[in-house]
């Protein structure tokens, strides 16, 4: 099944509408562009392929 590409400039209004934000409109196209730099750098974090031993960082305190 092929994945389709998100409208990222219909969720990039829905969001600021849903928390509340103030952003004028010419600024959305700014923003959906981005949130498709965001999604891109996340596709290549997921793909990246992690042996089945691999454990989680530790987590470390101060």
């Amino acid at each position: 099944m092929a994945e389709t590409e998100p409208d990222l400039d219909a969720y990039a209004e829905a969001a600021a509408a849903m928390l509340g934000l103030a952003v004028e409109p010419e600024w959305y196209e700014t923003v959906a562009s981005n949130l498709r730099v965001l999604r891109a750098a996340a596709d290549l974090v997921g793909a990246f392929p992690l042996p089945d031993e691999a454990e989680a960082a530790p987590v470390f305190t101060a």
